[in-house]
């Protein structure tokens, strides 16, 4: 089995420039956190995008969803901003992928202290290869289906919907 990761921006990937004192997009902190999760299994890793969630329009799903149609991988994990994760989500749900898709972030940058970027990133790696073909989002420790979550707002959390 190979993993597919694929990579949109958000929060997890977000980069603090010190001059500027603001969050932003560099590179993709994607091949540290590959290296430190120390997965043993062949990973391929895409780029599809560097924006925020937030910024995300309906063209930008579509690559999503084609990055997803073409991957000759089953198991296929996408970092996304938590922001709009469900809106993708529901495009990649509606579209009966052969797969299985896990959608994962973080609330805190990698690059910051205490993150939840490492952890949510190795377990939404784990359940990708072992939960049946479908559309998941895999934050702080929980499994939800595509078409019942939400983002928590207040608590900043995801929950059930």
């Amino acid at each position: 089995m190979t993993l597919r990761i694929l990579a949109t921006g958000g929060t997890f990937d977000k980069h603090y420039d010190e001059i500027a004192g603001k969050l932003g997009f560099a590179d993709t902190h994607l091949n540290q956190v590959i290296a430190r999760s120390r997965i043993t299994l062949p990973v391929q890793l895409e780029v599809v995008a560097m924006l925020d969630s937030l910024d995300m329009q309906d063209a930008d799903r579509s690559n999503v969803l084609c990055a997803c149609q073409r991957a000759t991988e089953t198991a296929i994990v996408i970092i996304h901003g938590t922001d709009t994760m469900r809106e993708t989500a529901h495009v990649l749900g509606n579209a009966n992928l052969d797969k299985t898709v896990i959608l994962t972030g973080a609330m805190i940058p990698y690059e910051i202290a205490n993150s939840d970027a490492l952890f949510n990133f190795g377990f939404a790696c784990g359940i990708a290869q072992t939960l049946p073909h479908g559309v998941y989002i895999a934050m702080n420790g929980q499994i939800f289906n595509w078409d019942n979550v939400k983002k928590n707002r207040t608590a900043g959390v995801f929950v059930p919907d």
